[in-house]
């Protein structure tokens, strides 16, 4: 059985929400997506992303695969424009089917597994990655500061041979959970934070992400925010 809560919010010193989710049970399919573009580019190239993946998931394809045609379809859109505006989006999915789950990611939306203790799954930009393991850049900074606006890999925006999508999959276990949200949730609130919410296995799904979205505007609310809360009970 699946339980999940989905929320999204403007954020408060945005005018639109660029960011978008899906959230079906029945086809195991969650994500978030952040667009990319402004002037409500980001928004048009988030919803095409959702759309491509719930069809292409919908009628039987691989979530990779799924993912690989967003790419394409985002990309053929801005060589089809005139305008040359930037139309891109980056994307947290998550697939449930037949007892085992499979995750994946471009750009900075995150996934985290919760069993017990919370695990980032996904992994960030590989360039700011890199700088945090090599000791050249403190996390608590890239939490803090401006590198996480710095876009190096975005569906759409990253030519395909250059695009990097992140993978990962595993058997579903009862009281495993999964968190996936876009930048807005975690540049303002730390890991410690999005554990005690999550762990909070006392309160249905929905009230733990309502709980995520009001801390984030809490602490300021500097962007959208989104997050989807799946809970394998």
């Amino acid at each position: 059985m699946i339980e999940f809560g989905h929320g999204t919010h403007a954020g408060l010193r945005r005018m639109r929400n660029e960011d978008t989710y899906y959230a079906d049970a029945a086809l195991g399919l969650f994500l978030v997506a952040d667009g990319i573009g402004g002037n409500r580019h980001g928004e048009v190239a988030a919803a095409l992303v959702r759309d491509t993946l719930v069809e292409r998931v919908s009628r039987g394809d691989a979530l990779i695969d799924a993912v690989h045609a967003a790419a394409a379809r985002l990309l053929n859109r801005r060589r089809a424009g005139a305008q040359g505006f930037p139309l891109g989006s980056t994307l947290a999915a998550l697939r449930m089917k037949d007892g085992h789950y499979a995750a994946v990611w471009v750009g900075d939306s995150r996934v985290y597994q919760w069993h017990g203790t919370l695990q980032q799954v996904s992994h960030d930009p590989q360039w700011v990655q890199s700088l945090v393991e090599d000791g050249k850049l403190d996390a608590a900074a890239v939490h803090a500061g401006a590198h996480r606006h710095v876009q190096t890999q975005a569906l759409g925006i990253t030519a395909a041979d250059q695009l990097q999508i992140g993978m990962a999959h595993g058997p579903m276990q009862p009281d495993t959970a999964f968190l996936l949200c876009t930048d807005g949730l975690t540049e303002c609130l730390d890991d410690a934070c999005l554990a005690h919410i999550v762990g909070r296995t006392d309160l249905p799904a929905q009230e733990c992400v309502d709980q995520l979205l009001l801390n984030a505007l809490d602490c300021g609310g500097d962007d959208n925010v989104t997050a989807l809360l799946v809970r394998c009970v």
